[in-house]
C-alpha cells in the first residue's frame, strides 16, 4: 500500500491514518517534493470503498431548471440506465410500428379517395409531430453524473489549480436553448471535482492560490457535504439552472508551505483545524542505518514504478545515500525532498539504459549527476564561467576592501559572491552611514545596519567618522539571508584599517552583534563553489564543519578552515603586516576587557548578595 511507501515522515503517516480511520481533514505543511500529495492519495487507500455511491441527475417535469438528484450504492447507477435505455428502445420500437401504420393508412386512404396531396400533407402532419413528441421521451433518461462502479478503493480528486467550475460542478450552455429544440436542463448539468470525491479524498495543493470566494464555496461544500450545481458563468444560459443539493461528502486534504497560510481563507483554515488536523511535514530524517535501509526501499520503488531502468548495484544506492546526506545541508540528516532524489534515481538508469548496462553502477550516478543538473546549478556554474572570464573577482594576490563571500542559488549551487567595501570621511555632521548598493532583501539589509554595531564593539573604531559604502558586485538577482555578514564586517575593517584581504580566500558564516560567528545553510555547495572558482581556502563557521560532504575530487583542492569569532576571521582574512598584528592584539585585549565587565569579581557578588554565594 501507499501509505507502506511513504519514506520518513512517521508522524504524518500516524496521523493520516487517525484521520482515514474518523474521516477527518487535514492541512500538510511542508517544503515542494516531500510526499503531500502521496500521503493523501494514501489516506484514499485507507476509506472504506464499500461506502461508495452513484449520483444519478433526472428531469424534473414541474421544473425542467431544477433537475432532481438520485443517490445509490456504487454499481445501480449503471443498471438504472440500461433499464432506462431498454425501456426507451420499446417505446421508440413501439413509435416506429404505430408511425410506418399511420402513414400506410393515410395512405391507403389517399389512393382510395384520389385525395394523394391530402394524404401527404397528413403524413408530414405526423412527422412534425412526433419530432415534438421526442425530447419528452429524451428527457425521460437519467443522467450518470457520478459513476463508482468497479472502484476498489475510495476516489482521490487532485484539484490542484482548479477553477471554480471545474471544482464545483458546472452547466453547459446550449445554443439552442429556446423553442423546446435544445438539449434538457439535466443532460448538461457537469459533476465537479467535490462531487467525484464524494466519500473519498479532495487534494488541493497550494490552496492559498484559489480565490477566497472559491474557498468560501469550497468550505460550504464541507460543512454541508453536499452541492448544488449551478452555471459558473453569470451570462450563460447554464445559470437558470440549478440541481437539487448534490452529495459530496468527501475528506479534504489541503497542503502548500508556510507561505500558503497568509492567503487560506481564515475560516476554511478554523474548519479544518477544529475538525481535523494540521501536520508539519519533514524535510530531513536522522542518518541512521534504519533511515539508510528506507533509502534503499525508495530506490527500489523508484525503479519498479518507472518499469524502465535496470536495477543498482549496492555501490551505487549507497552513492544516492550520499547524495541524500549532502541534499540535507546539515550534520546526521537524509533529505527527504525525495522528489528531486528520485530525479537522480531516473537519470542514472537512463545513463545505463543508453549504454546498454543491465545494472546501474557509481559511475553511472556520477555521470547522471552532471547530465541532471538542476536550472540552478546550471546558472552557477555559468556565472563561475563568465565571473572568471571578465576578472569579476579575483583568486589571487591581496586587495583593501574586496573580499570572496560565498552564496547559493536555489538551495543546491554555490557561487562567490564578491563583496567590496569603502570608507570615506563622513559628509554628515551629524553621524556617518552604511550605504549597500545591490538588490539586497530585508534580512541582508538588516545585516548590513548590523555590521556598524559589530565594527564599533570589535575594533572600537566610531564609524559616525565615516560613510561607509558597501557594494554586492553583480548580484543582480539579488542577496537575501544574512550569510554575507561575516564577509561584509572584513571588507569593512580592512578598508577602515587599510589591510588588504588575501584574495585566495573564500568564506560564509552570519554574525552575532557579538562577533559570534553563526551556522549558515549550503555550506557544502558554496565550498564546491570556492574550489571550481580556484580559491584555496575557505573559511566556514566552527558549527558548520560537520554539515560539509563534498564530492572528492575537490577534496585536495581546497582547505577549509572553522572559525568562531570575528578576530579568528581577520587573523585568516588579512595579510600578515604590522597593522594587523596590532589590530589583533587590539581585539585580544578588548575581548578580556569585556569578559570582565560582564563576569565580575566573585568576592564582590558575595558581598552584594550574601544569601546568593553559591
Amino acid at each position: 500500500m501507499l501509505i507502506d511507501q511513504i519514506i520518513g515522515q512517521d508522524e504524518a503517516v500516524e496521523t493520516i491514518k487517525k484521520a482515514a480511520k474518523q474521516r477527518r481533514n487535514v492541512l500538510l505543511i511542508g517544503e515542494p517534493g516531500i510526499g503531500k500529495s502521496m500521503i493523501a492519495k494514501a489516506m484514499a487507500e485507507l476509506l472504506p470503498p464499500e461506502d461508495l455511491q452513484d449520483i444519478l441527475i433526472y428531469p424534473n417535469v414541474e421544473n425542467p431548471n431544477n433537475p432532481l438528484v438520485g443517490v445509490m450504492p456504487a454499481g445501480q447507477g449503471i443498471k438504472v440506465i440500461e433499464n432506462s435505455k431498454r425501456q426507451m428502445k420499446g417505446q421508440e420500437e413501439r413509435r416506429n410500428i404505430i408511425t410506418i401504420s399511420l402513414i400506410v393508412l393515410i395512405m391507403a386512404i389517399g389512393f382510395a379517395t384520389n385525395q394523394l396531396l391530402t394524404a401527404i400533407i397528413a403524413v408530414g402532419i405526423v412527422f412534425f409531430a412526433l419530432y415534438q413528441m421526442r425530447p419528452k421521451n429524451q428527457q425521460s433518461s437519467p443522467k450518470l453524473l457520478v459513476n463508482s462502479a468497479d472502484k476498489k478503493v475510495a476516489p482521490f480528486i487532485d484539484a490542484t489549480g482548479a477553477h471554480a467550475g471545474a471544482l464545483l460542478g458546472d452547466v453547459r450552455h446550449d445554443p439552442y436553448q429556446s423553442g423546446g429544440l435544445g438539449t434538457p436542463a439535466h443532460e448538461r448539468v457537469e459533476s465537479g471535482m467535490i462531487h467525484r470525491a464524494n466519500k473519498g479524498v479532495l487534494y488541493i495543493d497550494e490552496i492559498g492560490t484559489m480565490t477566497m470566494k472559491t474557498q468560501q464555496e469550497l468550505l460550504t461544500a464541507l460543512q454541508e457535504h453536499q452541492y448544488q450545481i449551478t452555471g459558473q458563468s453569470d451570462t450563460s444560459s447554464g445559470a437558470m439552472v440549478r440541481t437539487n443539493a448534490v452529495p459530496c461528502d468527501f475528506v479534504l486534504v489541503a497542503s502548500g508551505n508556510l507561505e500558503v497560510l497568509k492567503d487560506m481563507h481564515i475560516a476554511l483554515r478554523s474548519r479544518i483545524r477544529g475538525y481535523g488536523y494540521e501536520v508539519f511535514m519533514k524535510d530531513s530524517m536522522k542518518d541512521t542505518p534504519e533511515n539508510r535501509k528506507k533509502l534503499g526501499q525508495f530506490v527500489a520503488q523508484e525503479i519498479k514504478n518507472d518499469g524502465r531502468i535496470p536495477p543498482f548495484t549496492k555501490e551505487a544506492v549507497a552513492e544516492v545515500i550520499k547524495e541524500a546526506q549532502r541534499r540535507a545541508g546539515k550534520k546526521d540528516s537524509l533529505t527527504l525532498k525525495l522528489r528531486d532524489l528520485g530525479g537522480l534515481v531516473r537519470a542514472a538508469g537512463d545513463v545505463a539504459v543508453e549504454e546498454n548496462a543491465s545494472i546501474v553502477t557509481v559511475e553511472h550516478i556520477f555521470e547522471a549527476k552532471k547530465q541532471s543538473r538542476t536550472l540552478e546549478q546550471q546558472i552557477a556554474d555559468r556565472y563561475i564561467s563568465q565571473r572568471k572570464e571578465y576578472s569579476v573577482y579575483s583568486n589571487q594576490g591581496s586587495k583593501i576592501g574586496c573580499i570572496n563571500g560565498l552564496a547559493v542559488i536555489g538551495n543546491s549551487s554555490g557561487i562567490v559572491l564578491p563583496i567590496a567595501a569603502e570608507a570615506a570621511p563622513s559628509q554628515s555632521k551629524e553621524e556617518g552611514k552604511i550605504i549597500a548598493a545591490g538588490k539586497l532583501g530585508d534580512i541582508a539589509k538588516e545585516a548590513v545596519q548590523n555590521v556598524g554595531a559589530i565594527i564599533k564593539k570589535s575594533i572600537g573604531t566610531d564609524i559616525s567618522n565615516y560613510d561607509i559604502h558597501i557594494q554586492f558586485v553583480q548580484s543582480y538577482d539579488g542577496v537575501e539571508g544574512d550569510s554575507a555578514s561575516v564577509s561584509m564586517a572584513a571588507a569593512v575593517i580592512s578598508a577602515i584599517e587599510d589591510i588588504p584581504i588575501d584574495q585566495t580566500m573564500a568564506l560564509t558564516g552570519s554574525l552575532s552583534v557579538r562577533g559570534t560567528v553563526l551556522p549558515v545553510g549550503g555550506v557544502t555547495y558554496k565550498i564546491e563553489a570556492a574550489a571550481e572558482s580556484g580559491m584555496k581556502r575557505v573559511l566556514i563557521p566552527a558549527s558548520n564543519q560537520d554539515d560539509v560532504l563534498i564530492d572528492k575530487k575537490y577534496i585536495d583542492q581546497i582547505e577549509i578552515i572553522p572559525v568562531n569569532t570575528l578576530p579568528e576571521v581577520l587573523e585568516y582574512a588579512l595579510i600578515d603586516c604590522p597593522e594587523k598584528t596590532e589590530l589583533i592584539k587590539d581585539l585580544k585585549s578588548n575581548k578580556i576587557e569585556k569578559i570582565k565587565e560582564i563576569i565580575p569579581n566573585p568576592s564582590d557578588m558575595i558581598k552584594s548578595n550574601p544569601t546568593k554565594s553559591n
